[in-house]
């Protein structure tokens, strides 16, 4: 195996973490810093540190990504798949980025990997992208848009006799630690996805076996890198989540991101499952949202936000797909 493809192949791996830190860093913080319970560079300095903490809380979902989506393909032609991957992964965050929609780092890696499986001609396994990824993409929102609808009504009947100011002042405290715990299930759920991807480069290379524990040196690239994309800021993003969708208040802001962290830990722990942070903390802010009326919610953003989850894996797809056309021609 040559050694410069798979240094290559890890190196874009972790370009690809960095871009999903900037890319979702307002996951964990826009609600935060719309709210002003944080400032925008200490939120991203604390998103940046429980993202780095986070990577080392388990391992289930990057086993899931490196065992259960594709064949682990042999050889320079599955070092290329795993780059054309990547490689459609990356661009479709740069786009999304570039234009301000908050789609799924997760689910553009997933459809690159499917893309580039199928260019590749990988064998595809599609009862695990099925009930690993498409299930959980239709499912977590809606989950995220009750939970967050019922965690927000019942801190509204629980604090009906507290003073409103009062109680905005408690919740931006409060923020802080609910925000906390959306970035460290964020470094949960995303630097396995890309750890799951380095061990499949180093099974590929035979400089690991599957069933080996993933070696401490990829758990720390994948959090250090994460968590410097995390704090190099995602604003045009972070714009969209915080007040395009709706103006959100500290409580409001504290139901979302509780509702989206304890999901995440939820899904991680219990499941293995790889969800998408993007889709829960949206879908949650939508549910917050919904309680104070209906179209408080601004239903048209929302509903080019969920446009966008649906493209991104065909658009992945495709972009891998091709990459891995030109991939083929010039080198394998």
């Amino acid at each position: 195996m040559d050694t410069f493809a798979l240094v290559v192949t890890i190196m874009v791996a972790l370009f690809f973490t960095y871009t999903n830190g900037f890319h979702d860093s307002a996951n964990a913080i826009a609600t935060s810093v719309s709210t002003r319970a944080l400032t925008p560079r200490a939120a991203l300095l604390m998103a940046a540190v429980m993202n780095l903490a986070g990577a080392f809380m388990g391992s289930g979902v990057a086993k899931t990504v490196s065992e259960g989506l594709i064949e682990t393909p042999e050889g320079s032609t599955g070092m290329g798949i795993l780059f054309a991957a990547l490689t459609g992964a990356i661009t479709w965050n740069l786009i999304t980025w570039y234009f301000g929609l908050p789609s799924s780092s997760s689910h553009a890696l997933f459809g690159g990997m499917v893309g580039a499986a199928l260019a590749g001609g990988t064998q595809v396994y599609w009862h695990g992208v099925l009930e690993k990824i498409v299930i959980p993409m239709f499912v977590s929102p809606i989950v995220g848009l009750l939970v967050g609808y019922l965690v927000m009504t019942a801190i509204l009947w629980i604090f009906r006799r507290t003073n409103p100011h009062k109680a905005k002042r408690g919740f931006r405290i409060a923020q802080t630690v609910s925000a906390a715990g959306m970035a460290l299930g964020h470094g949960l759920q995303d630097a396995q996805k890309t750890m799951g991807i380095v061990v499949m480069a180093l099974v590929i290379a035979d400089v690991e076996d599957y069933g080996d524990p993933i070696p401490l040196w990829v758990k720390i690239a994948c959090a250090v890198m994460l968590s410097l994309g995390t704090y190099a800021g995602g604003w045009r993003i972070m714009r969209t989540l915080g007040r395009k969708i709706i103006e959100l208040d500290p409580p409001q802001g504290f139901a979302a991101e509780t509702t989206g962290a304890s999901i995440m830990f939820t899904t991680a722990f219990l499941f293995k499952a790889p969800i998408s942070t993007t889709h829960i903390i949206t879908s949650a802010i939508m549910g917050v949202g919904a309680t104070k009326r209906i179209n408080a919610v601004r239903w048209g953003v929302a509903k080019n936000i969920v446009l966008g989850w649906f493209i991104t894996m065909p658009a992945a797809a495709t972009v891998a797909a091709a990459a891995f056309g030109v991939v083929h021609l010039a080198f394998l």
